[in-house]
């Protein structure tokens, strides 16, 4: 099972280029086992709001569009996952980023991304 980083799911939308060639192929082989943070419908919320994102729809049915045609299925934040993000260590900032690195580590994912620091946590599976 692999959660997406929300860089990984905007660049599906966008650019796949961007997008490792391991990382690309687990994509294509694995579409059963691919999950995205709801967590990340907000970061790009966020993004587009501050106008560092276009979007060609509005946020929510974007992400349910992008959901559907990549076959992702989505994870809750529950209480638990935000609790543990807190208790982690401060090796990384962003708060979204906390809450993905907390979310593959309750459910045991391997977490899709390119970011070094995330890298960085013990007790975390990272492909790229």
């Amino acid at each position: 099972m692999m959660l997406l980083d929300t860089c990984v799911l905007l660049w599906l939308a966008a650019d796949t280029t961007a997008i490792s060639t391991r990382v690309a192929e687990l994509i294509r082989s694995t579409p059963e086992g691919l999950f995205v943070s709801a967590i990340s419908a907000y970061e790009v919320g966020q993004k587009a709001a501050a106008g560092k994102l276009s979007l060609t729809k509005p946020v929510d049915a974007w992400f349910t569009a992008m959901m559907q045609w990549h076959g992702l299925q989505e994870i809750p934040v529950s209480g638990v996952i935000a609790a543990r993000a807190t208790l982690l260590p401060a090796i990384h900032g962003d708060r979204f980023d906390r809450l993905l690195i907390a979310t593959a580590q309750e459910h045991r994912f391997k977490l899709l991304t390119p970011d070094v620091t995330i890298a960085k946590y013990p007790n975390l599976d990272i492909i790229w």
